[in-house]
């Protein structure tokens, strides 16, 4: 039986509009065009340097325009670097090319603060992103969120950045990270996320419909395929709660999608993956790092099914372990956690910085390996994304979307333990430097390259993509939805015949809720 995904519990934060101290005006457009890339004119930006044209900082060093990848063999190209060398930046909207410091509460994640563009500056040479306890909007914390939404993005290559993480590396409770995710969601503006996030899906099969899937029930091993500890608080031990892929493979070829299409006239499936760089996290003895690509739709148990090829590869079993998380009824984590660099951290170290970063291919036999305190840290190897015929889904591809990047400094206790008693505030991440690269003669930049559109699309919902109020791609006002209709999936009953609906899966034959299990019905004999 599936389960209907309601967000209703969800806070709903007041959409404020008032005046900002920016001067530039365009929310979230200031310097892209309608591709989503950077203005030839960067320039005309405050804090951006005179005479800078491209995606590339004067600042950056001459020998840091090339590299090996990590095979040691392949040769990179930079293709972006932002250096923070300029004093004083502001990343309110429309104050800069490349970022933009979103102004919400991060709900999704039940996050203390509030994310406040004040929060987020450069000093010293460095990106500087602060955690301090400041009220705001009934709130006693601030902290920022940056992001390059819709105007710098890559596809595929290999995202670093030289960072000394805030607070001390044996004090848990600060949630500092840098992490991608496809533009076709906005992080913190839920109605783009729902039935985006985090799929990573070209096929059309029961992986594409709510709750993976079919009315009827099918397959039944998905009906129970969540049968994990992380699923005892959500007291179900089905395999998803997810509304469905909504710009999936089997969308009706009428129905709102950003394309492209087959040659047969079916459209791309199209998503809002997500990969980590990091999320840091102090076990009260040392920093570790959960480094993660989130995916959709899920395995059996949230685990790759079995293959002759290792689904992973870890370099280091010293620093470096399978995480034990591995999803719940929201998401797939393909994760694993390691050390970061014990020195470079805000109080207690050296003051000195560490490089973390991710490269990756992305399509089917695609990989992402991870880097940690600049040296190889593990790999999600092709096997990993396999087919599984346990739950009816086919292989999926390692995400082929145009990524933006983004960083923040939060604390929820989501994430972890929070020593309220030991933490020491303001927790300032600085982040030193920002570079992407891509082998060479294989650059895809931009937000809206022609094999994955999203400008168009984004255009279409301009209202979803700019009110973080609106939690639901459907729905009413009065849920916090943006109202817009479903697009209808064919495999559902009555195809592309059935009624439009803003709701998810089928209007006329809605799915039972999953049933309510006690904690110890789920996972049973099994402990953290």
């Amino acid at each position: 039986m599936g389960l209907l995904l309601l967000f209703a519990g969800y806070p709903i934060i007041a959409y404020v509009t008032g005046d900002h101290e920016s001067t530039k005006g365009a929310f979230n457009l200031g310097g892209t065009n309608s591709s989503g890339q950077v203005s030839s004119l960067a320039s005309d930006f405050p804090g951006w340097k005179t005479g800078s044209t491209g995606l590339i900082d004067p600042d950056t060093p001459k020998d840091a325009y090339t590299r090996k990848g990590l095979d040691g063999v392949t040769d990179f190209d930079l293709v972006f670097s932002d250096e923070f060398e300029v004093e004083g930046r502001s990343f309110y909207p429309g104050d800069d090319p490349f970022w933009e410091a979103v102004d919400l509460h991060y709900w999704a994640t039940n996050n203390y603060e509030w994310y406040d563009p004040a929060a987020v500056t450069t000093r010293n040479g460095a990106l500087e992103i602060t955690l301090d306890q400041y009220v705001e909007h009934n709130l006693n914390f601030r902290g920022g969120m940056l992001q390059s939404w819709n105007k710098f993005c890559f596809t595929g290559g290999f995202v670093v950045a030289s960072v000394r993480l805030p607070g001390t590396a044996d004090v848990a409770g600060l949630w500092p990270a840098m992490w991608t995710m496809g533009n076709l969601g906005r992080a913190g503006y839920g109605s783009t996320l729902e039935g985006t996030w985090p799929y990573s899906y070209d096929a059309c099969d029961v992986g594409t419909l709510q709750n993976q899937t079919t009315f009827d029930g099918q397959p039944e091993m998905a009906v129970t395929g969540g049968d994990v500890l992380f699923n005892r608080k959500h007291n179900s031990n089905a395999l998803s709660f997810l509304t469905g892929q909504k710009l999936s493979a089997c969308t009706c070829p009428d129905d709102d999608h950003p394309g492209p299409k087959n040659k047969d006239g079916s459209w791309v499936g199209r998503s809002a993956p997500e990969i980590d760089v990091f999320e840091a996290q102090s076990t009260g003895r040392k920093m570790t790092l959960s480094q993660s690509a989130q995916i959709a739709p899920f395995n059996y148990k949230y685990k790759p099914y079995n293959t002759t090829e290792p689904a992973y590869t870890i370099y280091d079993p010293l620093r470096t372990i399978e995480n034990t998380y591995t999803g719940e009824l929201m998401q797939q984590a393909m994760s694993a956690v390691t050390d970061a660099n014990q020195a470079a951290m805000q109080r207690g170290g050296d003051g000195g910085f560490s490089e973390y970063g991710f490269e990756y291919q992305p399509g089917h036999g695609g990989y992402i390996e991870w880097v940690s305190d600049g040296k190889p840290a593990w790999r999600v190897n092709p096997a990993a994304m396999s087919a599984d015929p346990r739950v009816g889904i086919a292989e999926r591809p390692i995400p082929n979307e145009p990524m933006y990047i983004i960083f923040n400094v939060g604390v929820s206790k989501n994430f972890g333990a929070v020593d309220w008693d030991n933490l020491q505030w303001p927790a300032t991440m600085a982040v030193e430097w920002v570079r992407v690269y891509q082998p060479k003669g294989q650059i895809n930049v931009g937000c809206s390259p022609e094999s994955m559109p999203t400008a168009d699309y984004i255009n279409r919902h301009l209202e979803a993509y700019n009110n973080p109020n609106l939690t639901l791609w459907g729905n009413t006002p009065e849920e916090g939805g943006y109202g817009a209709n479903w697009p209808r999936n064919r495999l559902n009953p009555n195809g592309c015949n059935a009624q439009a609906s803003i709701f998810p899966g089928s209007p006329t034959n809605p799915k039972p809720k999953a049933p309510h299990l006690r904690e110890d019905q789920i996972a049973e004999g099994e402990s953290f």
